[in-house]
């Protein structure tokens, strides 16, 4: 049994087009897996530059003493000034990258976001992933279903699943 387009019929079989839709599916993940590869290789390298690095190098240290969503943390991120402005407008897997913050982002950045975040928490004694998406589905009007995505992700990570593991 074929397949009608523009009046011809078709005759590639169900198992072809089966394959044929593998095939697509199988590119477009490779794609998307190509454009993570590529963004984990660039992932933050505006800090090493000469309009972050200095005062990167400076607060970092500051910063890492500090619990992630305090008025000391925010202020510490204030005395960034220039240096994180530069920095967002480089890297788009923040939602302040956007005008319209998370909603103008990718899946591909979402995806950078929620590792940056992760390996964010790694660095502090204090650090709990589900504080910092529960802290940042406010800062940044996450909506609920996005941010249950969002800790899904980091319940299976926890728990040796995806993504860490694969």
């Amino acid at each position: 049994m074929g397949r009608r387009s523009g009046g011809l019929v078709s005759t590639t079989s169900a198992r072809e087009q089966t394959r044929e839709h593998i095939a697509r599916v199988s590119y477009y993940i490779h794609e998307f897996v190509r454009a993570l590869l590529d963004r984990a290789d660039v992932h933050d390298a505006s800090k090493l530059g000469p309009e972050e690095a200095p005062t990167f190098e400076r607060m970092t240290p500051i910063l890492k003493t500090l619990e992630y969503g305090t008025d000391e943390y925010r202020a510490a991120l204030a005395e960034l000034g220039p240096a994180l402005q530069h920095h967002y407008q480089n890297n788009r897997h923040h939602p302040e990258h956007y005008p319209n913050g998370v909603a103008g982002m990718t899946l591909v950045d979402l995806v950078e976001m929620w590792a940056d975040w992760q390996a964010a928490v790694e660095r502090h004694e204090t650090g709990d992933i589900m504080q910092s998406i529960a802290h940042n589905t406010e800062r940044f009007s996450i909506s609920a279903q996005l941010a249950e995505i969002l800790q899904n992700t980091a319940k299976d990570a926890a728990k040796g699943n995806a993504p860490v593991d694969w």
